[in-house]
């Protein structure tokens, strides 16, 4: 018997945490199932959100903005969780101390979905663009796809629909897997493993660990796709059971990038030429190699993944090319939120640029850019929260000014731009200091960029 149906036939309320787009898309899911639920939210700007669940689904739901009731927590029979609250919050120990199961929302949405195959993508950098890639390719080949998890649109709103896909491409990051004790991906997908998240666990072993979680329960019939040149990707997944295929950008492997003939090549073969593929940088190469590799695994002929490979467009926010304006090129890469990630960006980077590097500090030393900055960069903009951090481990390298407010890091870094040369935002730092996400970010970058 699925949780959905013990909670219903027990009559048993469940505790929701979050009021953001999984906690509301869980919340519907067990409503619809006739399930009571508790939800509840630190943040007051929640409210009008409570009160629209409370009028949808009356006598079923009650929810609260500004704050979690411990007891009302405690005495339910679980609580899901949003991925952004950490378990040292205290509606997680509250939990924990009554003996709840914890669980995330992708968690109780899978075991609804039921033997729905689905690729899955974890790692630290790339897991967005991968997952997009899977399911465009799965879609090329004729089959019906659709991309879920922290990709955006949550598992759960995909478990409430009357038609669902017959394959899923599912993102998932660390914060999800720590409660997700029944995933069993059809494939998994480790991209690579960087520091990241060290506001949030202990070390790096602790958030490496949770990404191992997506392997935990793999057996000899799992197929595991994983990064040939990551060394912590290798240990990783050393000891997995089952099937493993590897991608290399460096030497052949199960999928390859042929450099001296700038080909691609899958199983064997030629997959396609590295003109053809639009994305930049060999991050996004990489990117499209463990895409072809996971669902060729599944069946997938190679010349519907060279099809799709060549038809897939840039995804917002990832090395998103806005356009040229006074001849300087704007390139958004908000989604860099740490600095593996912007290291990554800067190694793509063919033109002189100036870099916008800023927001919310999460815990990674910013020296190990300078390597790359020194290559091709013309100045740094530092701004937000990390600016002191900015300037303290790179001005003394590297020409280093510093922007009170993002207009102001947007127009400095227009003025230090030569023409022909970019301004890229590659933050390295979450957003949460100035914009609600990296996405509002983006977007604030491409209407300064453009002036509108």
């Amino acid at each position: 018997m699925s949780r959905l149906a013990e909670w219903r036939q027990g009559r048993q309320y469940v505790a929701v945490a979050g009021m953001g787009r999984s906690g509301v898309a869980v919340t519907r899911l067990l409503a619809a199932h006739d399930i009571r639920v508790y939800l509840s939210d630190a943040s007051a700007d929640r409210v009008d959100a409570a009160q629209a669940l409370e009028r949808q689904f009356p006598g079923l739901v009650a929810a609260e903005a500004g704050g979690h009731d411990l007891p009302r927590v405690a005495g339910a029979a679980a609580l899901i969780l949003s991925p952004g609250i950490p378990p040292t919050a205290p509606v997680v120990l509250a939990a924990t101390e009554a003996g709840l199961p914890i669980l995330a929302e992708a968690e109780v949405a899978l075991e609804e979905l039921g033997g729905l195959p689905y690729l899955a993508v974890t790692g630290t950098n790339g897991k967005t663009t991968t997952t997009a890639l899977i399911d465009h390719l799965l879609r090329e080949a004729g089959r019906s796809a659709m991309a879920a998890g922290n990709i955006g649109t949550p598992l759960s709103m995909v478990a409430a629909q009357h038609r669902r896909p017959a394959w899923l491409a599912v993102e998932l990051s660390s914060f999800q897997l720590h409660d997700m004790p029944s995933v069993r991906p059809t494939v998994g997908v480790l991209t690579n493993l960087a520091a990241d998240h060290l506001d949030r666990y202990r070390d790096v072993a602790d958030y490496f660990a949770d990404k191992a979680l997506l392997f935990r329960n793999a057996d000899a019939r799992s197929i595991t796709v994983s990064n040939l040149d990551d060394p912590s990707s290798r240990l990783l997944v050393a000891s997995v059971p089952g099937r493993h295929l590897a991608f290399s950008l460096r030497v052949p492997a199960d999928g390859w990038f042929d450099r001296a003939r700038g080909m691609l090549m899958l199983a064997g073969g030629e997959l396609i030429s590295r003109d053809r593929f639009p994305l930049l940088g060999d991050h996004n190469v990489a990117n499209a190699l463990a895409a072809a590799l996971a669902v060729h695994a599944t069946g997938v002929s190679v010349e519907a993944i060279r099809r799709g490979l060549s038809s897939f467009s840039a995804l917002p926010h990832r090395m998103e090319v806005i356009g040229a304006f006074d001849g300087i090129t704007y390139i958004n890469d908000s989604k860099a939120t740490n600095v593996a990630s912007t290291q990554v960006a800067l190694a793509a980077m063919t033109q002189p640029y100036v870099l916008l590097l800023g927001g919310r500090h999460k815990g990674e030393p910013y020296r190990v850019l300078l390597e790359e900055l020194q290559r091709l960069a013309v100045a740094v903009v530092a701004f937000g929260e990390a600016a002191d951090l900015i300037e303290a481990d790179l001005a003394k390298t590297v020409r280093c000014e510093r922007a009170e407010s993002f207009r102001e890091a947007v127009r400095l870094a227009a003025a230090l731009a030569p023409t022909g040369g970019a301004v890229l935002l590659s933050p390295a730092c979450s957003s949460y200091d100035m914009f609600a996400n990296y996405e509002e970010r983006g977007a604030t970058f491409r209407s300064l960029a453009e002036g509108t």
